[in-house]
């Protein structure tokens, strides 16, 4: 019997001496603002546990996988009902198809689902789809924009690429990015038919939060068009949190292929991709595009997500939306109170943070997210918010995960908190 430590320095010891950093995600490292990470040991609504028995009101959320907050009794229960019947088969189960079922009843263009099990799958998947379906090559993807770990998508990417100051990774070939042409955020560029796809998130998370401007997501549409690419939308943070039908339903634009994830394995491991019959044609075992998984389709992912879109409704959407719009600008005004600028874009209940020293505006690109993200003000503020009890992702690039779960007195908690930590900011 291995006799549990009881503080987050000594697990997060152990963890150095057999985890390569002592994390299995780079995101979750505290290299970008310093000191020791907390170990989780449950989480119960808005909140987590750390091993040291303090309670954090979590503003990570797993990254956005967990829309109804930690724990919720419905999904436990189909947890432990599936547990009990087996927890993979390699076979096909009903979930898988219950499941399928549910993201093309509120995703309006889709017609069929194949289910992975991550995102980075799911996008990689959409990738070689989209090559093998157009018999073309190349690739454009938008500085900043992250879209997982696959070696043909790691050049200029956001989330942990960016927080760890890497441009991209060793390890990546020059040929595994030869086809990847690389273009600025919220700038339609000129596509000829060499191009199989373009790849974006249409709503940038993963350089703190860039909105898309008006006419960007029609003017990729038009130039897919143009030139017979596909147009690629990765929506594994945006998918049924943005809007219950995503992306296409709150922007009224309707890609070729959709990527998706967190949100539809109510916290368990899963992604998904979705398309039309005509272009899942090319997939096998149909077509000649090959793509497999053992998991794919896990009956426990699958019980846990169909439990999840069940629950949410256009209804809390919009009240979430609501919420966070508020807090959104509550959030502003309390960190001005308090000396230092904070900018807070938000589409729907997606929310950004920003600080500065000086009034500024909302960033449009990777290239203004950065200055903003690197200028030393986030450690210090993540650190004073942490001490509180509140519990932000340690990096800059992250966004702000408000769930379902989080009410008024828990919105209240962060703004007190948050007036408090700009004073300490301001003052590094």
């Amino acid at each position: 019997m291995v006799a549990l430590t009881t503080s987050n320095q000594a697990w997060f010891d152990r963890a150095l001496t057999v985890i390569p950093g002592g994390v299995d995600s780079p995101v979750r490292s505290f290299r970008s603002v310093g000191g020791t990470p907390y170990t989780v040991t449950r989480g119960e609504g808005a909140y987590v546990v750390d091993v040291e028995g303090r309670r954090y009101l979590d503003f990570v959320q797993s990254y956005g996988a967990s829309i109804l907050g930690h724990a919720h009794p419905a999904v436990v229960s189909a947890l432990r009902e599936g547990a009990a019947l087996g927890t993979t088969f390699g076979a096909p189960t009903p979930g898988e198809v219950l499941l399928a079922e549910a993201i093309i009843e509120r995703v309006t263009s889709a017609e069929q689902v194949r289910l992975v099990s991550s995102g980075t799958e799911a996008v990689m998947s959409a990738v070689r789809l989209a090559r093998g379906h157009t018999s073309r090559s190349r690739i454009l993807k938008f500085d900043g924009c992250y879209h997982g770990h696959s070696d043909a998508l790691l050049v200029a990417g956001g989330s942990g690429v960016a927080q760890l100051g890497l441009p991209g990774s060793a390890g990546v070939t020059a040929g595994a990015i030869a086809d990847t042409v690389v273009a600025p955020y919220n700038v339609v560029p000129t596509l000829d038919e060499s191009y199989a796809a373009v790849l974006v998130e249409p709503v940038a998370a993963n350089m703190n939060l860039v909105a898309p401007a008006p006419g960007f997501l029609e003017g990729l549409r038009a130039e897919c068009d143009r030139v017979g690419a596909l147009l690629i939308f990765d929506e594994v943070i945006t998918g049924f949190r943005l809007a219950l039908g995503g992306a296409e339903a709150y922007f009224g634009v309707t890609p070729d292929l959709w990527c998706f994830g967190k949100v539809i394995g109510g916290g368990l491991p899963v992604g998904a991709f979705a398309s039309t019959r005509a272009i899942f044609a090319s997939l096998a075992p149909n077509g000649p595009v090959y793509q497999a998984g053992t998991l794919s389709g896990n009956p426990l992912a699958t019980a846990a997500g169909t439990t999840v879109l069940s629950l949410v409704g256009e209804s809390d959407v919009a009240a979430l939306s609501a919420r966070v719009d508020a807090f959104a600008d509550a959030l502003a005004a309390t960190i001005r109170d308090a000396g230092l600028f904070a900018v807070t874009p938000r589409v729907g209940p997606l929310l950004g943070l920003y600080l500065a020293r000086d009034e500024a505006p909302a960033p449009t690109n990777f290239t203004e997210a950065k200055v903003l993200c690197d200028n030393g003000l986030y450690r210090p503020f993540f650190h004073a918010m942490l001490d509180q009890g509140v519990a932000l992702a340690p990096g800059a690039y992250e966004i702000m995960f408000v769930s379902l779960a989080h009410g008024e007195r828990e919105l209240d908690q962060a703004l007190e908190a948050a007036h408090h930590a700009a004073v300490v900011a301001r003052r590094t």
